[in-house]
């Protein structure tokens, strides 16, 4: 029979089919297969574009920039409101060379990436109409799929699954008085069997209830709710801890594409929202998601808002683990 377990978080059901799970190697990624056959075309190599940001051999371009609008214009009914021309889209060249994977970068160049996604993040702050900027690169798919790069897209107002999340951390510090990823940590360290891979900053774990195959979080040890303050100082191990859970995927995954996620506070949160995230910075705990494309919602998880996860995340986390030590 499936087990049922409950993300702590956002209290979303999943799904663990433990009676048709199957052995985590025996996934074959067929977006990764697809790929292969793509020819050796490189946008990021053919056709550069003048870097509005560089640091080291890292380049960003700017693909939208913000406009000069001062309010958020809505539908002359008033019912559906429209925002127009207000957000920022940005590209991290993470290379000069033509490598794909980051996880092919040295450790030293994964540290000045992470830094450069910091300073980018605080420039975007300082424009009073965007609410939240999401840090994210999507590795092994067009039209990019030869080249390491990321992405930073700002907007005016916080996503649906972010605000699920904010929510969510929100009212487990309401009814416990403490950080929700926090006693997430104690307990990941307590339990032991889904933890990837941890250094002194840093715990790479299989959530307890994963929505997708082989989803990883990293999660910092130290509470902040913001990613450019939280990760100050922390850098290097971050950049220790990225290259190991990717190198893993790379090996034991049979290098599948995959997309990673920086999740962190909203902008200017005294006015997101009407002041609802005044209490963010005690409530909320910022952290990556990476999470291999092995598998696609298929239609009882669109219809439902349930996933179904075929591996328990204790043997995908052990799976993992024994890949690191080989």
């Amino acid at each position: 029979m499936p087990e049922l377990r409950q993300d702590p978080i956002v209290g979303r059901w999943v799904i663990i089919s433990l009676e048709r799970a199957r052995r985590p190697g025996n996934f074959i990624d067929p977006i990764h297969r697809h790929r292969r056959e793509y020819k050796e075309h490189c946008n990021l190599c053919d056709q550069p574009q003048e870097p509005i940001y560089t640091r080291g051999g890292i380049s960003v371009i700017s693909y939208r920039g913000p406009t000069l609008s001062t309010s958020r214009p809505s539908a002359p009914n008033g019912f559906y409101e429209v925002i127009k021309d207000v957000g920022i889209h940005e590209t991290v060249i993470e290379t000069p060379e033509h490598i794909p994977n980051m996880a092919d970068l040295p450790v030293s160049s994964i540290k000045e990436i992470i830094k450069t996604y910091v300073d980018r993040l605080e420039s975007i702050k300082e424009n009073i109409l965007l609410r939240y900027a999401l840090v994210y690169k999507n590795y092994g798919l067009p039209p990019f799929a030869y080249h390491a790069c990321s992405h930073i897209m700002a907007v005016p107002v916080p996503s649906l699954e972010m605000t699920e999340k904010f929510l969510g951390a929100r009212q487990y510090f309401e009814q416990h008085q403490r950080c929700v990823y926090c006693d997430l940590i104690c307990q990941e360290l307590r339990d032991e069997k889904r933890i990837v891979i941890e250094n002194d900053s840093f715990l790479a774990v299989i959530p307890f209830a994963p929505r997708f195959l082989f989803e990883t979080w990293v999660i910092p040890k130290s509470h902040h709710a913001d990613f450019t303050n939280g990760v100050k100082g922390h850098e290097g191990n971050l950049a220790i801890m990225l290259k190991a859970v990717l190198q893993k995927f790379k090996n034991g995954l049979d290098d599948t594409a995959y997309s990673l996620a920086v999740q962190t506070a909203p902008f200017h949160q005294d006015n997101a929202m009407g002041g609802e995230w005044q209490t963010t910075t005690r409530n909320y705990h910022w952290h990556l998601e990476i999470v291999p494309r092995l598998t696609c919602m298929a239609g009882f998880e669109k219809g439902s808002g349930f996933y179904i996860c075929a591996i328990p995340p204790e043997d995908m986390a052990q799976y993992l683990r024994e890949e690191l030590e080989a």
